[in-house]
């Protein structure tokens, strides 16, 4: 999945790891909410790189050029091992990934298509904004997961390249015509709110989930953190707007 460049900030882990965090899988799968919050995790993640692996394989025939079209076949081909890895995982821990992933294939599929870029420039702010956020969202829950699922989670969100390749592409493009900035704003935007929704609404439907996210609280989550996690979210959005040329 891509993340952003160096210019923004991920949202940081807290400073010292404590109880779950501060443990192994074996050791933190015995409680059983906490292992069903995993198999959500790592199933909504793996369906999330498989979405992404075919999107950039989509998102190829609209590149201007074949070096661009060989771009982005190398970062679809990193997103499908990102999926693998998952995969292995939850087979590994005796789970079907088919089943693990099946609750988040409508959500998922369903941002996709709100959000189906109508070219080339929106296609890249989509990769670079759109997965970016979800990125963001996933390394605040790893800060709360065990020592060999967040090593796992970690890695899956390393940078295909699809960051910097994007701002450089649309930076060069409003520089030759400056009026795409509006459109590509107003697009980057509405991105930003689709993607937001569609995190609450993962955080909202999957209760293992939710309370895991929020370390967890008894009886259910806690809305001012929450809140926190989702401005933190905002805040880095606001400083890859600046990267592409945007304003956010």
């Amino acid at each position: 999945m891509e993340t952003p460049d160096n210019a923004t900030d991920h949202p940081e882990e807290p400073p010292a790891a404590t109880g779950i965090a501060a443990q192994d899988w074996a050791t933190a799968a015995a409680e059983p909410q906490y292992r069903a919050a995993v198999v959500d995790l790592l199933g909504a993640l793996a369906y999330g790189e498989l979405a992404a692996f075919e999107r950039l394989a989509e998102d190829a025939k609209l590149a201007p050029t074949l070096g661009d079209k060989a771009e982005l076949a190398k970062m679809a081909t990193a997103e499908f091992h990102h999926f693998e890895q998952l995969s292995e995982r939850l087979t590994a821990i005796d789970e079907d990934p088919t089943a693990a992933m099946e609750p988040f294939a409508k959500a998922l599929d369903d941002f996709h298509r709100q959000t189906a870029p109508s070219d080339w420039l929106e296609g890249l702010v989509k990769a670079y904004v759109g997965d970016s956020i979800a990125s963001d969202f996933y390394r605040e829950v790893a800060a709360r997961l065990d020592t060999d699922t967040r090593a796992l989670v970690l890695a899956v969100l390393d940078d295909t390249g699809h960051g910097n390749f994007a701002v450089e592409k649309v930076r060069a493009a409003i520089e030759a015509d400056p009026r795409l900035g509006g459109r590509l704003a107003l697009w980057a935007r509405r991105l930003m709110g689709e993607a937001l929704s569609q995190a609450q609404r993962v955080v909202a439907d999957r209760d293992a989930l939710s309370t895991m996210l929020v370390g967890g609280v008894a009886g259910g989550f806690d809305l001012a953190e929450v809140g926190r996690m989702f401005s933190r979210i905002t805040e880095a959005h606001t400083k890859r707007m600046a990267a592409l040329g945007l304003a956010a």
